[in-house]
């Protein structure tokens, strides 16, 4: 409850017959008095709350209660405790609702207000609830599309920092269709940025590592940002399901210049080269890993650990023509069963060529990229027996061509031993 004398002071106010054009003056000087009590006072946050009651009630028109309002909200956001500012900014707001459609510029003030509160104490659920009542399409004021970005992005923020990605892509979505609108350049890195992150979370792992790599090459982030940018989008690219297109993610963030500098580069470069990956280095690497990459998936298994095993049997496929699915199972440290239920997924998408004879229990790969493009389609590459003997008949064709060029670049008099035999 307010203090007596501010109670009294609002009374006086409210029941005087002085002229309505005096009144804001006498309302300013009691404000004055309240904000002089601001470290003092225990009834600062009532007595605020009561003068605004005052002035938004029928004893002061729209236009004089607009200026002291203002003056209420910027009282507000000078009170130094935390919680004190909520108390105040949330009474506050129940004070305005009755008349929002009057005050939308304060009401926004004062939502913004609350939410840095919020989420200085780390309460980033009620910061995005707060947020989300700020009237941004309205016929009262006009704001601008870059205002309407920020607050949409700093809602998405919000809800990804609790992990809640459902309600961070509806802010996105809505952000989206005004992308081509922002002027603002660090608007649109959040965009981006918020983007992968949803990939990221919703295990989209493929786009999220493209959409982290060209957040990276930002001019106006800094080394710092951008390092883990780049330490990002090959770890996305890494959980990503073994396969063509991911190879060719892994050749494109290989090739980056960047990527020796940051610590992902010896599991980058093992994924690279089809190199089998051991239990220790895979250990490893999940240190650095986010909760929701080392999630379990259906068969029980983390999402690592799916895509290490889909990328060892891919590396078995490069390494081997055929090999017994007991034997595979030990390279891939799982059950028999198991082991074969991989290879049948991957050989029925289309990541991997070749095919099980479950008789004699043998895979046989067919040695040549397999070609998946999503939706569950399988466009395997002609080969096989004679296809496979044609092509190793062409190497080592063109492999005995090129050492006739080296000899006869080395000693050229053997080139045309019909001209030696005239002379």
């Amino acid at each position: 409850m307010a203090s007596s004398d501010i109670r009294q002071g609002l009374q006086e106010l409210e029941n005087s017959s002085a002229p309505q054009q005096d009144r804001p003056a006498a309302y300013r000087k009691l404000l004055d008095q309240i904000l002089s009590s601001a470290t003092t006072s225990p009834d600062f946050s009532a007595n605020l709350e009561a003068f605004i009651n005052s002035i938004l009630g029928d004893n002061l028109g729209i236009v004089a209660a607009r200026p002291l309002l203002g003056a209420a909200v910027e009282a507000i956001k000078a009170i130094p405790s935390l919680d004190s500012k909520i108390e105040a900014g949330t009474a506050a707001l129940r004070s305005l609702e009755p008349r929002i459609v009057s005050f939308e510029e304060q009401d926004a003030q004062l939502r913004e207000m609350l939410a840095d509160a919020y989420q200085s104490q780390e309460e980033y659920i009620e910061a995005a609830k707060v947020l989300q009542g700020i009237q941004l399409e309205s016929s009262q004021r006009r704001v601008a599309d870059d205002h309407k970005v920020d607050i949409w992005m700093r809602i998405c923020r919000l809800y990804l920092e609790e992990d809640d990605t459902t309600s961070a892509e509806s802010y996105l979505n809505r952000a989206k269709n005004l992308r081509h609108q922002i002027t603002k350049p660090e608007l649109t890195l959040a965009f981006q940025l918020s983007e992968a992150r949803i990939l990221d979370a919703r295990r989209r792992f493929l786009d999220a590592s493209q959409a982290y790599h060209s957040f990276s090459f930002s001019p106006i982030l800094d080394e710092e940002e951008r390092t883990r940018a780049l330490s990002s989008a090959i770890v996305c690219a890494i959980l990503a399901p073994a396969g063509p297109q991911r190879s060719r993610a892994l050749a494109k963030l290989y090739k980056d210049e960047r990527v020796p500098q940051v610590p992902e580069f010896g599991m980058l470069e093992k994924m690279f080269l089809d190199r089998l990956l051991s239990p220790d280095e895979v250990s490893r690497f999940s240190e650095n890993l986010q909760p929701h990459q080392l999630a379990r998936t259906a068969d029980g298994s983390t999402v690592l650990a799916k895509a290490v095993i889909e990328h060892n049997l891919l590396s078995v496929s490069r390494l081997y023509d055929n090999i017994g699915i007991d034997e595979l199972a030990v390279l891939l440290g799982l059950e028999a069963d198991q082991a074969e239920g991989y290879a049948a997924r991957m050989l029925e998408q289309g990541r991997i060529a070749g095919s099980i004879d479950q008789i004699d229990r043998i895979i046989v790969f067919d040695g040549l990229e397999a070609s998946a493009e999503g939706g569950g389609s399988r466009k395997m590459v002609a080969g096989k027996g004679l296809r496979k003997w044609d092509m190793r008949v062409q190497g080592v064709a063109e492999e005995l061509e090129r050492v006739a060029s080296m000899i006869q670049l080395q000693y050229p008099e053997f080139s045309n031993p019909n001209e030696n035999m005239v002379q």
